[in-house]
């Protein structure tokens, strides 16, 4: 990289490093070479340049600060005589020279008075001029500053004529040279295009326009760049083909369908291809007029027709671009729903005489739903070609870090190394689903790091304009993402009572997860694990709490994004008809990817073979399972013998589901310990009577409901309390008696 930038020779060229490049480097202070530094400094100035080509207060103070460090390397001078150039080119270009034009036949007190404004005019410009520099010897013949000196000779020469006709003037002898005057002033329009045509290219934003270029410099999207490609020069053959008189009876069409997810620039590109219309003169102009279904359905008849035909007539001459356009027919649509009006209309505007050919439809949205809606429209689909269909891909995570990178160089910030690292995390915790917004959502975390970074700047000392720039790992850590005196999840675990074989598995589990975590972040292979589970046992034994703390460890571990947990049972999954329970289980998956589902009393959707859509439900969850692999954790809960009837019944299941958690009852001992945790949360303790009673009822019975069981005793031995209190005042309020408990335990348990 060193070798590379002391090569950089002229400004014709770009820098070998990139605006982020530079800044890091100049962050890092690795070398105390003074070359290599200006250097830097100037890249830095060339990109800001390009960025703000009206000028840039930063671009100025890198220039300075280059020509501080090393002034006399020939690229230093070469910026920042660039710029003064640059400037000397708009201080002429914003003054009035036409307007110095003087006339013989002018009275002599109007020539005084053009007289003196040419020469203040003067003034104000040589006070914009490095003296410095203007009357510096020039070496070499071709360098840019001898114009800039000729201009400036110009200049005095012209204010030294005023001067001494205004001096005749004023003492009545009047010889004004009007020609010479004149010609000079002319000499001076000239000037400002040679200085142009001297500026090197970034300082005069000469790159072109063609909006082909424009989608080029988009990060991503190769196969789209190069059908673009493909297709604008099949325009252009075409315009030339006409232009010779030949003539296509069956064109492809200028409509489109741009098919993707949320933030793959489906809008952009739209934008892009009205301007590829506008260049080749196809369209009249480039302008999109942007629209949803809000735009175009009515509420009532003949309401949406007009709406559709107002907004065809606003994109004449150019695009109607209609976003989610598969929302104009819903599934079901009943006869109060407008949408396939709007369809008609805009399939009719779209071929008649009188609109025909004089505007492009661009028609966006998700890529299933569109494919669902066309289908079901043949008359639009009909007059959009395959060819002109097109559809965007998701970004790689590693075009989603350029969109970042891109987004906070954009708003004048930059990541370190470490910081862009972690900015990756935060990037796949949101690539869950196909809500996923992809640049939108990149962008959105930026900006929400900058209001972060922002937010605390108060806080820390700045030395250095980069302090202002800098975006640390410590910028991406939302406080609201920060539990406060939260255990840590295998803490949680321990603190359960009980579930000695349980607690074992799922310690042996999360240490080979941390294990293989650090294999791989060492570049070692990794052993797969299969994560999904059955939980089976009995009521109340503890399998919703520990599947609960399971998401969180595995969370921790970085192997769920969201680590949140979805509770379903049947009834959440299985529909009463056909086809719709497909729907249903997919909605709830959706719900919980990032996370973990939790299906309880899973057997429940095998009834063998008399139950097709509990079967449906379950071929389901096999396809989404397989689909969304690592971003879904399932877990399948309920009676150990009913639940391996389950896993048997679909081979698909019995290949996904490798471990198995087993859920014992819990003896006297622990049943007692749980009530008197209970207990305890709500302040009460037992007496001693009351302790032994239990431990006899517990050891004599066997108990269903396990832990339930004891929540449910507690909470009827408090309000048995309650009532002595009542009924007695000098009662212990914090106290819950044998008598108390013999009281609940017949009311939740009858005596066998």
């Amino acid at each position: 990289m060193v070798d590379d930038m002391k090569q950089w020779r002229n400004l014709d060229q770009a820098p070998p490093l990139s605006e982020i490049e530079a800044l890091r480097y100049l962050d890092a202070q690795e070398s105390e070479d003074k070359e290599l530094q200006a250097l830097l400094y100037v890249a830095l100035a060339y990109h800001r340049m390009k960025r703000h080509p009206n000028g840039d207060a930063l671009a100025d103070q890198f220039i300075d600060e280059a020509r501080v460090i090393n002034g006399g390397h020939s690229i230093v001078k070469e910026i920042y005589e660039s710029k003064q150039l640059l400037q000397a080119y708009t201080l002429l270009k914003d003054t009035p020279i036409e307007q110095w034009v003087m006339h013989e036949t002018d009275h002599d007190s109007a020539k005084a008075k053009k007289a003196k404004v040419i020469q203040a005019d003067i003034s104000q410009l040589l006070s914009h001029w490095d003296q410095e520099l203007a009357e510096k010897t020039v070496v070499d013949a071709s360098s840019r500053i001898g114009l800039y000196q000729e201009v400036y000779e110009q200049l005095l020469d012209l204010r030294e004529m005023l001067a001494g006709a205004i001096a005749t003037i004023e003492k009545r002898r009047i010889l004004v040279p009007v020609k010479e005057i004149n010609e000079k002033s002319r000499k001076l329009t000239d000037y400002q295009d040679e200085l142009y045509k001297q500026l090197p290219d970034v300082l005069t934003n000469a790159a072109s326009s063609n909006p082909l270029e424009e989608f080029d410099q988009m990060v991503g999207l190769t196969d789209v760049k190069e059908y673009i490609t493909r297709y604008y020069h099949f325009l252009q053959y075409q315009q030339e083909r006409k232009n010779f008189g030949f003539s296509m009876v069956d064109e492809p069409g200028l409509h489109m369908i741009i098919t993707g997810n949320p933030g793959t620039g489906k809008t952009t590109i739209a934008r892009l291809l009205a301007s590829i219309y506008y260049e080749l003169g196809i369209l009249d102009t480039k302008e999109v007029v942007e629209v949803n279904r809000s735009h175009l359905v009515g509420s009532y008849v003949g309401q949406s027709e007009e709406n559709t035909m107002n907004y065809v007539k606003q994109a004449i001459g150019g695009v109607l671009f209609i976003d989610e356009a598969y929302s104009l027919k819903r599934e079901g649509q009943t006869g109060n729903d407008y949408g396939q009006a709007v369809i008609d209309t805009l399939v009719s505007a779209m071929t008649s005489k009188e609109f025909g050919g004089k505007f492009a439809v661009i028609l966006a949205g998700y890529p299933e739903e569109m494919r669902q809606f066309l289908w079901s429209n043949p008359g639009l689909r009909s007059r959009v070609p395959e060819q002109n269909h097109i559809a965007l891909a998701d970004y790689r995570m590693d075009e989603l870090l350029t969109i970042a990178e891109q987004t906070a160089i954009e708003n004048d910030f930059f990541f370190t190394k470490t910081a862009l690292s972690e900015f990756e995390t935060l990037i796949d915790k949101e690539r869950v689903d196909e809500s996923f917004g992809n640049a939108r959502t990149v962008k959105n975390l930026v900006l929400k790091t900058v209001f972060n970074k922002g937010a605390h700047e108060a806080e820390r000392d700045k030395h250095h304009w980069l302090d202002h720039m800098r975006i640390v790992r410590k910028d991406l850590i939302w406080e609201d993402e920060i539990p406060e005196n939260e255990p840590a999840p295998m803490e949680k675990l321990y603190e359960l009572i009980g579930l000695g074989s349980v607690k074992n598995e799922v310690k042996k589990l999360s240490s080979f997860v941390q294990a293989q975590q650090k294999r791989k972040e060492n570049g070692y292979p990794v052993v797969p694990i299969q994560l999904h589970s059955v939980f089976s046992g009995n009521p109340g034994t503890g399998k919703t709490t520990v599947a609960s703390i399971y998401a969180d460890i595995l969370k921790q571990c970085g192997l769920l994004k969201r680590g949140h947990m979805v509770v379903v049972s049947r009834s959440d999954l299985v529909a009463g008809y056909v086809g719709q329970t497909a729907i249903k289980t997919k909605r709830k998956i959706r719900e919980a990817l990032g996370g973990v589902l939790f299906i309880d009393e899973a057997y429940s959707l095998y009834n063998g073979s008399r139950d097709d859509f509990g079967k449906e439900a379950i071929e389901t969850l096999v396809d989404e399972m397989t689909k969304h692999n690592e971003n879904l954790i399932v877990i399948l809960a309920g009676y150990q013998q009913e639940m391996e009837q389950l896993i048997n019944s679909n081979p698909g299941l019995a290949t996904r589901f490798k471990k198995y958690f087993y859920f014992a009852d819990y003896n006297e001992q622990e049943l007692l310990d749980m009530t008197t945790f209970q207990a305890d949360q709500y302040g009460y303790q037992l007496v001693p009577e009351a302790t032994s009673f239990l431990y006899q009822k517990f050891q004599a019975h066997a108990i269903r409901g396990n832990g339930r069981f004891v929540s449910n005793l507690v909470n009827e031995a408090v309000q048995y309390q309650a009532i002595r209190i009542v009924e007695h005042e000098a009662v212990n309020i914090n106290e819950l008696t044998q008598e108390d408990f013999e009281n609940a335990w017949k009311s939740t348990r009858r005596e066998t």
